[in-house]
């Protein structure tokens, strides 16, 4: 059985040959990003990096950022959230497996009309504050504090903004575990469509089919 990451053949438009590559780069050569793990600030910095370099390589076309994470530190998790906003390709998302807490924040924070998830996917809200381990001791203690306080309403904010629903609702979500299907999804506002309905939504997935290809 193979073990670690797959590799598969890639050759680029210079090259007389195809090299091995592993997957995840064959996919970030085809404009595609995975969250697939808790975000922490690691992984939320090389998010934002390929962020940066695709919209630098190429800002004209759309970015495919597929989502099944449990969520992650709020930190890291409104940066990459700025860093979608703030590109000039479309940044669209797709929730294949489970998108919560923070993870749901970055599905929201797509393009809008360009949010997908998969008829299967649950997706689920709740305050990133749980996300944060803040100092124990003093003065840090405080102001630790209050800088997540400030990035927990700037979510709010941010679901308010993308959903078009009163920042009170929002927060009264937030309190608890919110689960909901693509369905109920939709209707909140997290999501614009469901699985693959329309051709335009096709295009997300036709990267698989165009691997070891070119």
């Amino acid at each position: 059985m193979p073990v670690g990451i797959p590799k598969v053949p890639f050759q680029g438009p210079e090259e007389e040959e195809a090299s091995w590559v592993d997957l995840y780069n064959r996919l970030y050569r085809q404009r595609s990003i995975f969250l697939g793990e808790r975000l922490d600030t690691t992984l939320g910095n090389q998010i934002v990096g390929l962020l940066t370099y695709l919209n630098i390589e190429d800002p004209t076309t759309d970015i495919d950022f597929f989502i099944n994470s449990p969520g992650g530190g709020i930190r890291p998790g409104v940066s990459v959230y700025d860093m979608m906003g703030g590109v000039e390709a479309d940044v669209q998302t797709i929730c294949i497996g489970t998108a919560a807490s923070m993870a749901c924040f970055l599905l929201l924070g797509g393009e809008p009309t360009k949010r997908i998830a998969y008829p299967h996917a649950r997706v689920m809200m709740h305050q990133p504050i749980a996300d944060l381990t803040v100092s124990p001791s003093g003065i840090d203690h405080f102001m630790e504090m209050s800088e997540t306080a400030r990035l927990y309403y700037a979510c709010i904010k941010g679901y308010a903004q993308r959903t078009r629903k009163p920042t009170w609702l929002i927060h009264k979500d937030m309190l608890r575990d919110t689960f909901m299907t693509p369905e109920e999804a939709q209707v909140y506002g997290i999501i614009d469509q469901i699985g693959m309905d329309t051709p335009e939504e096709s295009q997300a997935y036709e990267i698989f089919d165009k691997i070891g290809m070119d």
